[in-house]
């Protein structure tokens, strides 16, 4: 098995629920992994296609561009395929469902009571990842909440991404439990849904700077 907490170096960070170019300039210059796009139209942070297309284009070589669905249609899933790297299911999806599209993905799990992680990275074989959040009834994701960190296995057999309520005040602590791969953060870095902010984008990153240290 892959021990999640093994060391790579350095732990990756995705800014995930960017809308604006200018946002996406900062981000990259400050020297974020990854940048997540929302196509989810219930979420606050949603873009439309052609948003993305605009978006994306700005982002330059070895940033993966990461697209969020839940519970898409499978022409929507193509649609905006063409214009990421990694594709992020947030919803109920099957495996089979996240591996239709032939593109790399991750699954993202909320922690609700008596999920088996174990379980479930075995039945997501298939995933790049698992990106692990908060639990509320009825909501995909994005609840700004946190849960507790010490229900992840040490031994889960694919890499952690971290999310849920980290912001710059508590990614340290977060990385020093868990010992993640990643970690994913988009309201713990704004001003507004959807505005992100450079100061709290900056002290995000120095503070995984930090804690790899």
């Amino acid at each position: 098995m892959l021990d999640h907490a093994m060391s790579t170096g350095r732990t990756r960070v995705k800014f995930c629920g960017l809308t604006r170019p200018e946002d996406v300039d900062a981000a990259v210059a400050l020297g974020a992994d990854a940048l997540g796009f929302v196509l989810w139209p219930g979420s606050k942070r949603a873009i439309e296609l052609d948003r993305l297309a605009a978006l994306v284009a700005r982002v330059p070589a070895f940033v993966t561009r990461v697209g969020l669905f839940v519970d898409p249609e499978p022409e929507w899933v193509e649609r905006a395929a063409e214009h990421l790297d990694l594709l992020q299911f947030h919803g109920d999806e099957s495996p089979s469902r996240c591996a239709a599209s032939g593109r790399p993905w991750i699954k993202a799990l909320r922690m609700r009571d008596g999920l088996d992680l174990d379980g479930a990275a075995e039945d997501y074989a298939g995933a790049r990842a698992l990106l692990l959040d908060a639990y509320r009834p009825g909501v995909p994701g994005g609840t700004g909440e946190t849960f507790d960190w010490s229900r992840i296995p040490a031994t889960l057999a694919k890499p952690v991404i971290l999310a849920g309520g980290l912001t710059p005040a508590n990614v340290a602590e977060a990385i020093a439990t868990v010992a993640p791969f990643a970690v994913d953060v988009s309201g713990g870095i704004e001003a507004a849904p959807g505005r992100k902010d450079v100061a709290a984008m900056t002290a995000f990153l120095d503070a995984v700077r930090l804690a790899d240290a």
